[in-house]
C-alpha cells in the first residue's frame, strides 16, 4: 500500500474487484466498520484505474480468484497474491516475497 500510495506502482481493479473486496471486507471475522469498508472502496476507486476486462477460460481452483487474473492479464500487470496456488505458473503472477 505504501508503494501505490507513493506513486511506485500502478494500482489496476475492476468492478468485480471492487466487488469482491468488499464482499469480503464484511467479514465479520475482519471486524471492519461499514465506514472503514466504505473508505476502503472510495480509495480504491481514487488511486487505481478502472479496467473492465473479458472473462477467461483458464481453470482455476476458486472461481472467485478470476477477476484478478483476468484484471491484471487485461492491463498488462503484475499480480500479486499471498494466494499463489490459485493461480496457474505464470511470470506475471508472483507473491509480495517475489514482487
Amino acid at each position: 500500500m505504501r508503494l501505490i500510495a507513493g506513486g511506485q506502482i500502478e494500482l489496476y481493479y475492476s468492478s468485480g474487484i471492487l466487488y469482491e473486496y468488499k464482499r469480503v471486507l464484511s467479514y465479520k471475522k475482519f471486524n471492519f466498520s461499514l465506514k472503514s469498508q466504505e473508505a476502503s472502496a472510495e480509495d480504491i476507486k481514487n488511486i487505481g484505474i478502472l479496467i473492465e476486462p473479458h472473462a477467461s477460460t483458464i481453470p482455476l481452483p476458486d472461481e472467485s480468484d478470476r477477476i484478478f487474473y483476468d484484471t491484471a492479464k487485461a492491463a498488462e500487470a503484475i499480480l500479486i497474491t499471498g494466494n499463489i496456488k490459485h493461480y496457474p505458473d505464470e511470470p506475471f503472477i508472483m507473491t509480495p516475497a517475489d514482487y
